[in-house]
């Protein structure tokens, strides 16, 4: 019903303009020039975003990175999560937060929040994997509304997030060396922000193609300088994601746009870059091989180079270059 409503409203509203009529259809988008822009929420649901709309700048304060949520899963809380509240001792060690496990941080994009499905599917993977700490951030009042008003509180979400997870380290104990920060989307340059603020200490940053729209020349993008190692996977490069290369390794299956495997519309193949990484999680299995550009991505027999797995949760995991492999077009790839 909430997908028949959004079609409506678009096709009333695209009478006589340019604005696309087929939810989830962004072959009409030119990077840096077009408009209108579909993009999906945290259940994969299309939305029609302005791209041209200011920010409501009255709303960028208020809605910033303190009201972050950190909701922590172990293997002995697997299903349902305890909330750390940052500055309050008291509740990591009434949780069952270990300080010898690994961490791993998992941040969901625009228009999503603690329970869309980023987080089960990662943080079920994760668990299965290994007996990790395991904690979502819900950054939904930011992250919900208006794309562009989002763009803006990313950097801000990002800086509470570094300073929670240096104050949780420095006070119920961790090791940075294990520590893997994941973001999809717009949450993939949160973390790149997280990483900054806690002085590049995180071993490992995992961007899920990061957020394309409003991000390009943006200082506040996720890059190598963010972590120990950092690495993304480009699933929809150049309409919902950024197809450039941005880290130290940049891993592009089926040659790192739409359509992915099983995919026909863009909104699918951003989103199988959360699912391709909890994937490789489990099984670790998706292996790419080094290329000497990006041209030649969506070719990969063109890419002869060394090999490197692609995802996986291994925190001290390291590696460089530009990668391509293919992949099945159904779980687990």
């Amino acid at each position: 019903m909430k997908f028949l409503v959004v079609l409506v409203a678009v096709t009333a509203l695209s009478a006589g303009s340019a604005i696309p009529v087929v939810p989830g259809d962004n072959s009409h988008y030119v990077e840096g020039e077009s408009r209108y822009i579909w993009m999906p929420d945290g259940e994969g649901i299309p939305h029609l975003v302005d791209l041209h709309e200011p920010a409501h700048e009255y709303l960028i304060q208020p809605r910033n990175g303190a009201n972050n949520a950190y909701w922590l899963f172990t293997r002995q809380n697997r299903n349902n999560h305890q909330v750390l509240v940052d500055g309050d001792i008291n509740s990591v060690r009434n949780s069952n937060y270990n300080a010898n496990r690994p961490l791993k941080v998992i941040v969901h994009g625009w228009n999503s929040d603690g329970n869309s499905a980023i987080n089960p599917q990662v943080t079920s993977a994760f668990l299965d994997a290994q007996d990790c700490n395991v904690i979502v951030v819900d950054w939904r009042r930011v992250a919900s509304g208006l794309y562009t008003t989002s763009v803006r509180g990313v950097p801000g979400v990002g800086e509470y997030l570094g300073r929670f997870l240096v104050w949780l380290i420095n006070n119920a104990g961790g090791n940075w060396n294990n520590v893997h920060l994941v973001g999809f989307s717009l949450g993939a340059h949160v973390v790149g922000n997280a990483g900054r603020t806690a002085g590049r200490l995180p071993s490992r940053i995992t961007g899920l193609d990061p957020a394309g729209p409003q991000w390009g020349g943006n200082s506040n993008a996720l890059n190598r300088n963010d972590g120990q190692y950092v690495e993304t996977i480009h699933t929809d490069g150049g309409l919902l994601g950024i197809f450039n290369q941005i880290a130290d390794a940049d891993f592009y299956p089926n040659g790192g746009r739409n359509p992915q495997p099983g995919c026909w519309i863009s909104t699918c193949s951003h989103s199988r870059a959360y699912e391709l990484f909890a994937a490789t999680v489990r099984n670790n299995h998706l292996n790419g091989r080094a290329c000497s550009n990006t041209n030649q991505v969506s070719n990969p027999n063109q890419c002869t180079g060394a090999a490197l797995q692609m995802g996986n949760g291994i925190a001290n995991k390291r590696g460089s270059g530009i990668f391509a492999l293919t992949t099945g077009n159904s779980f687990p790839f």
